[in-house]
């Protein structure tokens, strides 16, 4: 991923200076027109803009707590916890903490999802030069911000994949293939995302009336998933699980409320 950073920085004209620890890592870029910096004090040194992608936070501190950091700004695109983010924004230099939403060939390209948290002042300094790396989103002052997104982003991402590898188990026992039930499975996927912002409406309000169906309703069709799931031999973890958050909320007398009801479900979990 550094190695694609900087050389969307190169590809755009930008004066470029590199520092790996294997220097070897760093050659391709250099024959590109990067300066290989010595030292890490060396390349902080070298530019107002210091961008940092390296294996984690504790990579971060080893190769910043003992180089002067005045003189440039930090952005950091390592991944991490927003807890990190934050500790490590208090440790005195201008400071942005990021998050890399895309894969290192998107990079150089409007695919490649850029989330930046921090000082606004200090992003919007080096904002015209950090649009070279793809589309750049300024989330707000707090650093951790970035992380969060970058937190929620995989729960998201990793919730879509699994239900559509439960919904392609279950027809392969069927014989139906997954590249047949691919297209189905994205309009699911639309649809369910279109109805995101009126869900997100109920949540800000903490008011869940039973627009569609109420969760009891939804309760019903969660038992036949995990009927199907079973009686076909299919792994049933997923839609027990679902269905046992759903069967708490009922228990707790939200049956005839809208399923968003169940974000309190999810904030128990966290504060128990």
């Amino acid at each position: 991923m550094g190695q694609a950073l900087a050389g969307a920085f190169l590809k755009a004209g930008h004066p470029t200076t590199v520092w790996n620890r294997t220097a070897a890592k760093a050659e391709q870029l250099v024959a590109g027109g990067a300066r290989l910096a010595p030292t890490v004090g060396d390349a902080l040194q070298a530019s107002p803009l210091t961008i940092v992608c390296v294996t984690d936070y504790g990579a971060v501190h080893e190769l910043i707590s003992e180089n002067d950091l005045e003189g440039t700004t930090l952005i950091n695109l390592t991944s991490g916890t927003s807890a990190q983010a934050r500790e490590a924004a208090e440790r005195g230099a201008r400071y942005l903490d990021g998050a890399i939403m895309a894969i290192p060939p998107a990079i150089g390209t409007a695919e490649a999802v850029i989330l930046l948290s921090g000082p606004h002042a200090d992003f919007a300094e080096h904002e015209q030069a950090l649009g070279v790396l793809g589309t750049v989103t300024y989330l707000g002052a707090d650093p951790g911000l970035a992380s969060l997104y970058d937190a929620a982003g995989l729960a998201m991402m990793w919730s879509v994949l699994n239900a559509w590898l439960q919904g392609t188990a279950l027809l392969r026992t069927a014989g139906v293939d997954a590249a047949t039930f691919a297209p189905f499975a994205r309009e699911i996927a639309t649809g369910v995302a279109g109805w995101l912002p009126g869900y997100a409406e109920q949540v800000d309000r903490g008011a869940f009336p039973a627009e569609v169906s109420a969760l009891e309703t939804d309760a019903r069709a969660m038992a036949h998933l995990v009927e199907e799931s079973e009686a076909a031999g299919v792994n049933a973890e997923l839609p027990r699980l679902i269905k046992t958050l759903a069967d708490r909320a009922i228990a707790a007398g939200h049956g005839g409320e809208q399923y968003p009801v169940l974000i309190e479900e999810f904030v128990t979990s966290r504060d128990g």
